[in-house]
């Protein structure tokens, strides 16, 4: 896993005791596991007790939680027959992706240079540990003082942010990337797609140009760490009247509700 980022990892949010989507996490790490043939070698049952446990030692309600699967340790070459067994570690702690006026204000964006994977190449839909593409666009956009990146599709095509799904609202309708452009998968983007349909909202997915993206009405970035951050400017064009649209902040207050919801997670103390 450190020589040559060979594993898989999950990021998972605790709320008030509550860790939030946490079967769906654990079912697209084995997933993801799976696909790159790493044998995780605990059950889905005990890798949540494991979770849990962690939280509780380390007296946590509120909380990050980083999963990791590595193939194991080996020897310094590449043949994966030499890891023997896989490690696990679970990483607990709090976390601040952005300052705290983000929400209220909107952060600001720039598309990078730095393509995504064409989906011909990589499986888009592993979280693997090596997030060299997703790093590169970061460092652009510290670069250039704003605070998120953009990456493009080999095709031009918007696909997502540096760690985070993209979203646009056009005249009421939201609009993101479909599958084919590269973005992973996000377990906070299918919450929110589903809660938009629940409000009402039209959802297509879609190819989605730079153009679309500077013209949208809205734009808004998902993630488990981000939950949903809105975009005032990209590329120093401002989006919309530059402050956080009337339907971004309807999904952010629906969606601090569903967080809260014991039902949609697995308590830390029973």
């Amino acid at each position: 896993g450190l020589l040559y980022g060979d594993g898989v990892f999950e990021g998972i949010r605790a709320y008030n005791g509550v860790v939030f989507k946490l079967k769906e996490h654990i079912d697209r790490l084995y997933r993801s596991a799976h696909v790159i043939m790493l044998q995780i070698p605990v059950s889905k049952e005990e890798m949540i007790k494991i979770v849990l446990e962690t939280l509780r030692k380390n007296q946590l309600k509120d909380a990050y939680i980083r999963l990791i699967v590595t193939r194991g340790v080996g020897d310094l070459g590449l043949d994966p027959r030499k890891c023997h067994r896989p490690t696990i570690i679970v990483i607990t702690d709090t976390i601040a992706l952005h300052k705290s006026e983000a929400k209220e204000k909107g952060i600001t964006a720039m598309i990078t240079w730095v393509k995504r994977d064409p989906v011909d190449a990589t499986t888009h839909e592993i979280k693997s540990l090596n997030y060299l593409n997703s790093i590169l666009a970061k460092i652009e956009a510290n670069i250039y003082g704003v605070d998120e990146a953009i990456c493009l599709d080999k095709n031009g095509h918007v696909c997502e942010g540096a760690a985070e799904n993209i979203f646009i609202v056009k005249n009421g309708r939201i609009y993101t990337p479909s599958s084919s452009s590269g973005a992973l998968p996000g377990i906070t983007a299918e919450t929110v797609k589903e809660l938009a349909r629940n409000l009402g909202y039209e959802v297509v997915e879609k190819n989605i140009t730079p153009y679309e993206l500077f013209t949208a009405d809205e734009v808004f970035f998902t993630g488990t760490a981000a939950e949903i951050i809105p975009v005032r400017e990209i590329n120093k064009r401002q989006i919309g009247d530059g402050k956080p649209g009337p339907v971004t902040r309807r999904l952010m207050e629906e969606f601090s509700k569903i967080i809260q919801d014991p039902r949609n997670g697995v308590p830390i103390y029973q």
